[in-house]
């Protein structure tokens, strides 16, 4: 993991909610959100009010050397290791800031939570997002047809899904 020196996830924090909030009202990232308005200060703040107490939730931050560069939300839906995540790096982040922030995710997922699986959805025309999910080693384990109305179509949403022994293989057989 040499490439990936310098680079931790820490606990979001109410200081970090007009950062985020800026990432997430990005266009190039609120573009593949199943809400693709604009999100208020208000209610990005009664958001984070309300899963910020949620013991099921873990809501981080990803940093380069002490630099935010990218948002995770991992929600635990089951407790016998069962996840959800959603994710993105910052607009302004460098080419490669999505694979750094994927693997030290799954790293904090399956050797930190000690989680058995983690799932995760991607509109089928977010192709960066698609790639990414196959290149840390997730599974297409469904689609959802015709899932998601962004105002003008309609697009498929695909369900992925790791298991703790995949990414542990991954690990062993990629140099990440």
């Amino acid at each position: 993991m040499s490439q990936l020196s310098g680079c931790a996830l820490r606990p979001m924090s109410s200081t970090d909610l007009p950062l985020v909030l800026s990432w997430r009202n990005h266009p190039d990232i609120r573009c593949w959100m199943y809400t693709g308005r604009e999100i208020s200060p208000q209610e990005h703040a009664q958001w984070y009010e309300r899963v910020s107490r949620d013991n099921m939730r873990s809501l981080l931050i990803f940093e380069c050397d002490k630099e935010a560069r990218g948002f995770v939300n991992i929600h635990r839906v089951a407790d016998w290791g069962l996840a959800e995540w959603g994710f993105y790096a910052a607009p302004s982040a460098m080419k490669g800031t999505g694979r750094a922030l994927g693997v030290i995710a799954l790293d904090y997922v399956f050797n930190t939570l000690k989680l058995h699986k983690l799932c995760g959805e991607v509109i089928s025309n977010n192709t960066r997002s698609l790639r990414l999910h196959e290149f840390l080693g997730f599974k297409r384990e469904g689609v959802l047809r015709e899932q998601h109305f962004d105002g003008e179509r309609y697009w498929d949403v695909y369900r992925f899904g790791l298991l703790a022994s995949e990414w542990r293989s991954i690990c062993t057989g990629k140099n990440l």
